[in-house]
Formats: C-alpha cells, structure tokens, sequence
C-alpha cells in the first residue's frame, strides 16, 4: 500500500510539471487569478539598442558608434526610401539670385499721356485679378488746365467762332454772285470758311473730350492705382497687365563668362520647382552685375511678378558626381552637411559629405559617397532626430 501511495504521488508530480509547461511557465489556480510571473528583461537585437520590456520588438536608438539602429516596422512608419549611388559625369553648376518678371511682348502698362482727371470706363475701373482684352477701355482720362490755359483756349475758340461767321456770311454772298465774279474767289472763300470750321472742332474737342485708356494686351491686371475722380499727371503708370501664362525669369551673375556658358536651368521657389530654358544675358553692368533671362517652362505653378527665384545654371563642364535629391542632405550638430547610408537591414550610418546643386530638385555630391553605397533618399531628416 505504502509503494502504491508513493507511485501515485510520483505521477500526479509529472502530471503537475507538464501542465505548468503546456501553460508558458503560468499556473492557474482553481479558485485563484491568473498570475503572471515577471518577464526577463530582453536582450537587444543589437548591442546598445533599446528594448521593449514586454519582450517586444526593439525601439528606435542611436548606437554608441552614431550609428542609428531602426528596426523595419520604424522604416515603414517613417517611409525611408533609399537608392543605389551611381557615379556619373554631372554638369557643374552655380546658384544665381533672380526674379520673376513679365514677358515684354505679352504684359505691359497703361500711361496718363498727359494730366487729368479719371473717369471710369465701360465696364467701371478694372480691379486686381480682373482678366482684360487687348484694346479694351479700361478707364478715361479728362484732360485738365490751370486757369491762364483754359481762358487761351476759351479766347481762342471765341475769336475762331467769330471769323467763321463771317466766312459763312462771305461764301454765301459770292455764291449769290456766282457767274459775276471770278470761280476761284468762291473757292478761297470756301477753302477759308472749311478751314476754319476745322480748327474751332479741335479746340472745341480739346476742351471737352476724353481720352481712352486702353489695355495694350490681353491679360490679368496685376497692378491698379485709379480711383474714380484722380487727378493724375502725364506718364504716371494707372494699371500693369501680365499673362500668367507667359512669364520670364531674371537672374544677374557676376561673372561675364557664365553668359555664353550656360547649358541649361532651373528655379527653386517656395513651394516648388521651376523648369527654365536660356534665352541670353546683357552685356551691361546692372548694380555691378550681368542680367540673365530665363522663360519659363510649362506647365507654370502660381506665380507673382517680382517673387524671388534661386536660380541653378548649369554650366557645359562637366564633373564625375553621384546625383542625389535635395532631401538626402541634411545638416548634423557640427552643421556639416551629411547623408545617411543603408549599411544593414536596420542600421543607418551618416556621412559627411561635399555637394553642388544640380538643379532645383537635385545635388551633386562630388565626395563622400563611394558607388554602390545605400544612400536615404526620403525620411534622411527623421534618422537624424533618433537618440
């Protein structure tokens, strides 16, 4: 009975270890709560990574070498891109400061030809943004005299009113005698009577007329400073027409060589990117410096005359470069300029790095990153705020 005793035992011992091992190393007690036992702490999946405490996949940490350990859910969360360097012949390049400027041949401006009053046209004064037809009354302009000019003109139309009476009178008494006197005596008098005629309707129209401003192409006014009832002086601007559509851009350089070296461009504005093609550059110094045009391509983003350009003009030599986007480049703590390289599955290491523009969307990095190498292309700037 004794050995029966004990062989029971025994198995229900065994029977208790294998249910405590089906179960993760848990017991669950017939009347009691589950109880969890402390988790060992993980070990990393790198050396010096953090660990999640539940024994879950490891965070997001710089390593001791400066180095960034990310692990791949991270790198889909930041959606990294990287690409292959790829060592090729890279036009040079240099960065020009321009503007943006109106086409000549599709914007222009609308002039007081000489002093007067404004009224409205047709359709009232044009606004900002209104869209004009080449020829269009946009405004008109009632010419004014100080006091000494408008009694002239007074006097004069007065006088002229005077001798045309007696014109009139002295053509229709030679008419009556026509066939007594002379044919051509008729003729002076009627030349002098059509003559004078004539000049009292232009001083008449001198006094009251007015003069249509008209729109010198079609396009958006982009500038308006008319008011109804202005008294304006002669060549004061009153409205600026641009078409949107047909734009310049205007750089200046300080080296005369860049005019007849330039392969081709492109602009960077707040934004976006432009695509430029070359037109020429001047040959006289404006503010110590050559202007250099440049027509853009389209299709064109919303743009302002006057709004800042930086310009990168590509050069016609060339330079062995790896070709990378401008978002691959950030700056470290030191401010050196550096990319991040895919050296493993889930370890990013930076490099410091020199570069040029390329164009608006480009660098070319001429040294720091061998061919082959895994560079960061997209997220470059979230690797380096990982500490």
């Amino acid at each position: 009975m004794s050995n029966l005793l004990k062989a029971g035992t025994a198995i229900s011992l065994v029977a208790f270890a294998v249910a405590v091992l089906a179960n993760g190393g848990d017991y669950h007690g017939n009347d009691a709560k589950a109880v969890r036992p402390k988790a060992p702490e993980a070990q990393a999946q790198r050396a010096g990574a953090a660990s999640d405490p539940m024994g879950g996949e490891a965070s997001p940490a710089r390593l001791s070498d400066g180095s960034v350990f990310l692990p791949k859910a991270s790198q889909r969360l930041l959606a990294l891109r990287t690409a292959v360097a790829k060592l090729e012949e890279l036009a040079q390049s240099v960065e020009l400061n321009g503007r943006v400027i109106a086409d000549p041949n599709a914007g222009g401006r609308v002039q007081a030809s000489q002093s007067g009053r404004i009224e409205p046209g047709p359709r009232g004064l044009p606004g900002l943004g209104q869209r004009v037809a080449k020829g269009e009354v946009l405004a008109n302009l009632r010419p004014v005299f100080n006091a000494i000019d408008s009694g002239n003109q007074q006097a004069q139309l007065a006088e002229l009113n005077a001798k045309l009476e007696l014109a009139e009178k002295k053509l229709k008494r030679l008419e009556n005698l026509e066939g007594s006197v002379p044919r051509k005596e008729i003729e002076a008098a009627h030349a002098e009577f059509t003559g004078l005629r004539q000049r009292r309707a232009a001083v008449d129209a001198s006094l009251h007329r007015r003069e249509p401003l008209v729109a010198p192409v079609s396009g958006v006014v982009s500038a308006a400073s008319a008011a109804m009832g202005q008294l304006v002086e002669a060549r004061e601007t009153l409205f600026e027409i641009v078409d949107p559509k047909r734009l310049l851009v205007e750089a200046l350089a300080y080296d005369a060589s860049l005019v007849g070296n330039i392969a081709g461009a492109s602009g960077a504005v707040q934004g976006g990117a432009l695509d430029l093609s070359y037109l020429g550059g001047g040959a006289q110094l404006r503010e110590q410096a050559l202007p250099l045009q440049f027509r853009i391509k389209p299709p064109l983003p919303a743009l302002a005359v006057g709004q800042p350009v930086r310009v990168i003009a590509q050069l016609k030599q060339r330079t062995k470069a790896v070709a990378v986007p401008l978002a691959a480049v950030v700056r470290n703590a030191g401010n050196e300029a550096v990319v991040w390289l895919h050296v493993e599955a889930e370890r990013f290491v930076q490099k410091r790095v020199r570069y040029q523009p390329l164009d608006a969307r480009r660098v070319a990095v001429t040294a720091g990153i061998a061919e082959g190498e895994r560079v960061v292309t997209d997220g470059a700037a979230a690797l380096a705020q990982v500490r």
